[in-house]
């Protein structure tokens, strides 16, 4: 790399090195859209001399509002370049969400598609000094520069990123607030560029594979690591609900050998195959893919030839019944919650013999801190999880430092004041690194309450999570602090006490939460095949869920117990639980 620090280097290095290999593979109504690195480095180019034309540069705030695919892409690279920071906002929070993190970043323009910037010409005295705008689509009666405009101009220069410092911002990218109001974080280029090398080293990735996208910050990360970034046909604000015949046709054309995605789609892709009552196959031919739209080249020397598939969307359809597994997957990357056992365990048979699952752990803040594979899980850790013991996330990245600390809820400005606790011991994580961010954005007190200064400058951040670490230095994950219960017995943890519930066959997933009046709870979310039908077997079911309660001592205090048909989740991955929500039922 060039000692510019702009992450967008990267790019410009990759289509130096692999100018032929497609970049993004996007998946249309059926059929696929291909860009390659010599196009998207000169497409991004283009976007960015019109931005810097119209007056983007470093230190101005661009809200992006872009659906997932090419064009959202190719727009941050661009933005990058010019130095500005991009503002980037979970759509999935909600409309009121959106604007309030809008009004509180006080955006200097929005590259948006037209509903948006509706939104911002009816409510612009949110937005006063919102003057750099870009259509993404027709600009309706506002007029202005929009994407298509740019492109059709076609006075594409070289645009060389601009020169930036390590601490320089790149970002700044709201949590989705699944534990209280969404902030918006700081990232700065050396911060995506730590996050970039860790997980490449980590995971072993190297320039020519293929991955299956499903998450838009792991596909703007495979740009950067020459990696082809396969995008399918899903909403990435509800992972929850994607078709899994989509991603596994996908996976199958596109001969992937990576992916990064929610545990809810793995969980609905594994679930799929189960379904199917067919022995596994073992060739793409096997599987009714007789041209594959991508082939696999791992040296920078083999870039990847155009084969094109022409079918449409039903005629892959039909094929789809003899797909019963994803043969050149060896590498699943799953985050966002922790991953049951139980997912994995149906996963694994599916993907490439030497394959393996990743479940990384880390928060916006901090990501990426931790990672564990499959195997250890399955065959080391799932036990203790099982027995009420957390859920372990596994050892640090080479560039975190961490510690286990007493629980508090008070801030704690300096480090030297803190007790650490041993091994063994629950307590709430703080970590510091490369890749940690220092500051929210207009949040000072926020800022007081997570961030922690030593006696070398160094911030350190409350990840809000609670565990112990083990003599393998190893993190086992408790909860989250605020979803920790405190009776007159002691304190009860969500995940060990969840835990014990869902060794239960019925239960798919269950959680803790205090009732109005203070006592703890536990709610119950059966597998979808086994809710109770009749008032019976409702009564039944919360019998043996009591009893298995009373004969655990982690739990035997827990007596209400309450079934519910599906959980509140978050927005961004749907899987973490609504635990506050749950807390004001009655």
């Amino acid at each position: 790399m060039s000692s510019n620090f702009n992450v967008a280097c990267r790019l410009v290095e990759i289509a130096g090195k692999l100018p032929n290999s497609f970049a993004i593979v996007q998946s249309i109504n059926g059929e696929y859209k291909k860009i390659t690195y010599l196009d998207l480095e000169t497409d991004s180019n283009c976007l960015a001399a019109a931005m810097h034309n119209l007056g983007i540069c470093r230190g101005k705030r661009i809200a992006l509002f872009v659906h997932y695919g090419i064009d959202f892409i190719s727009l941050v690279f661009a933005l990058l370049k010019t130095g500005a920071t991009i503002v980037l906002i979970d759509p999935g929070m909600g409309v009121r969400r959106m604007l309030n993190c809008l009004a509180e970043i006080e955006p200097d323009g929005m590259i948006a598609i037209p509903p948006v910037h509706l939104v911002r010409l009816l409510m612009r005295h949110k937005f006063p000094k919102s003057k750099y705008n870009i259509t993404v689509g027709n600009c309706w009666f506002w007029g202005g520069l929009s994407l298509g405009k740019i492109r059709r101009e076609k006075n594409c220069v070289q645009f060389n990123p601009v020169e930036t410092l390590p601490d320089d911002v790149a970002a700044i990218i709201f949590t989705s607030g699944s534990t209280g109001a969404p902030k918006g974080v700081e990232f700065t280029h050396q911060i995506f560029n730590t996050q970039i090398e860790e997980i490449k080293t980590r995971y072993g990735i190297v320039a020519g594979e293929i991955d299956l996208a499903c998450f838009p910050l792991f596909g703007l990360f495979d740009l950067a690591m020459g990696v082809t970034a396969v995008i399918p046909e899903f909403d990435p604000t509800k992972p929850a609900k994607a078709d899994p015949e989509k991603i596994i046709r996908t996976a199958n054309e596109c001969q992937i050998t990576q992916s990064f995605a929610s545990p809810a789609i793995w969980n609905r892709v594994a679930n799929y195959f189960d379904k199917l009552n067919v022995s596994k196959p073992t060739s793409s031919t096997d599987i009714g893919i007789t041209k594959p739209v991508l082939e696999v080249g791992f040296a920078l020397e083999q870039p990847f030839r155009d084969a094109t598939l022409a079918c449409s969307a039903s005629g892959i359809s039909k094929q789809l019944k003899y797909v019963t597994n994803i043969p050149t997957l060896k590498r699943v990357i799953s985050a966002g919650a922790p991953v049951a056992a139980d997912i994995l365990q149906k996963l694994k048979p599916y993907i490439h013999p030497q394959g393996e699952i990743f479940t990384p752990y880390g928060a916006t803040e901090s990501l990426p801190t931790a990672s564990i594979n499959a195997t250890e899980i399955l065959t080391e850790t799932v036990a203790v999880t099982n027995s009420g013991g957390g859920v372990c996330v596994g050892k640090r990245f080479s560039t975190i430092s961490w510690a286990i600390i007493e629980i508090s809820d008070s801030p704690i400005p300096q480090l030297e004041s803190v007790v650490k606790l041993q091994n063994g011991q629950i307590g709430e994580l703080i970590v510091t690194g490369l890749q940690v961010t220092k500051k929210y954005i207009n949040r000072p007190e926020a800022n007081v309450l997570a961030k922690i200064t030593d006696s070398n400058g160094r911030i350190w951040h409350r990840m809000g999570d609670v565990g112990y670490l083990d003599s393998q230095d190893r993190f086992w994950f408790c909860g989250r602090k605020v979803h920790r219960v405190e009776t007159p017995e002691g304190i009860l943890f969500s995940i060990p006490c969840e835990s014990i519930f869902n060794q239960h066959p019925a239960v798919f997933r269950s959680a803790l939460a205090n009732s109005p009046q203070g006592k703890p709870r536990i709610f119950i979310e059966p597998h979808q095949n086994n809710f109770p039908k009749s008032k019976k077997e409702k009564l039944n079911l919360i019998n043996e869920l009591r009893e298995i309660a009373q004969n655990n001592k982690m739990t035997k205090q827990i007596t209400e117990i309450r079934l519910m048909k599906n959980f509140p989740v978050d927005v961004r991955h749907n899987v973490k639980i609504n635990r506050e929500l749950l807390s004001t039922l009655r």
